[in-house]
């Protein structure tokens, strides 16, 4: 796996952009706004990087990113993410995004609508739980003391292998909290969402390592 395709390049996409080409990934990214609105991004990511709509960087990733408002989940391409490996970063804001009844009813997690969006793609939930400035600024190589860990969900023991050895590559451990149907655990309102990366939980802002063992109990304290 070489190339990371972004439906999306908000402050998570970009960050995960930025990860991704200092690993030696190239990374294609997209947004709703049309390429030309992210020649500065892609000037600050060098030449590993490219800007195109969001079915081309579809069509070129190995692994695709899509971190765009829940909302717009329809909107994501279906027929050139067949068979790939798709991490879905999204959270639901009802705020933000109107609301779900199956959402609201806990009868569905926001990541199991992406994947019944996207029948022929392995769904992998990540990267959803933190705060874009923390994702930047704990990832660490592995082996390091003060390593901070991400929860993932799936599906397909497979695809999460693959996001798996993506978090390693950029800068974190994973720990796996089951199938889609259990992402909730690390939604917002949980434990395990931003506080579990923060110094003081009345002061989220202030970043502190979450290691696996702390993520795991976060975990588990939401069910």
């Amino acid at each position: 796996m070489s190339v990371v395709g972004l439906i999306g390049s908000g402050h998570i996409g970009g960050t995960v952009a930025r990860l991704a080409v200092a690993a030696g990934y190239e990374v294609v990214v997209s947004n709703s706004r049309g390429p030309e609105t992210l020649t500065d991004l892609v000037d600050e990511l060098g030449s590993g990087a490219s800007a195109g709509t969001a079915d081309a960087a579809a069509e070129a990733g190995d692994l695709v990113v899509v971190t765009i408002p829940l909302k717009a989940y329809r909107s994501v391409p279906v027929a050139p993410l067949a068979g790939k490996v798709v991490i879905d970063t999204n959270n639901y804001y009802p705020q933000r995004d109107g609301r779900f009844p199956e959402l609201d009813e806990g009868t569905a997690t926001s990541s199991e609508l992406l994947q019944r969006h996207l029948p022929e793609s392995r769904v992998v939930k990540a990267f959803n739980n933190i705060h874009f400035r923390h994702l930047s600024s704990l990832a660490r190589p592995a082996g390091a003391a003060d390593r901070s860990a991400l929860p993932i969900a799936g599906d397909d023991a497979e695809a999460k292998a693959v996001v798996t050895a993506f978090l390693d590559r950029i800068g974190y451990d994973a720990v796996d909290a089951g199938a889609l149907a259990e992402s909730w655990r690390f939604q917002p309102d949980t434990p395990a969402y931003g506080t579990v990366y923060s110094a003081d939980p009345a002061n989220w802002q202030q970043e502190a390592p979450g290691d696996a063992d702390k993520l795991r109990a976060a975990l588990a304290e939401a069910g």
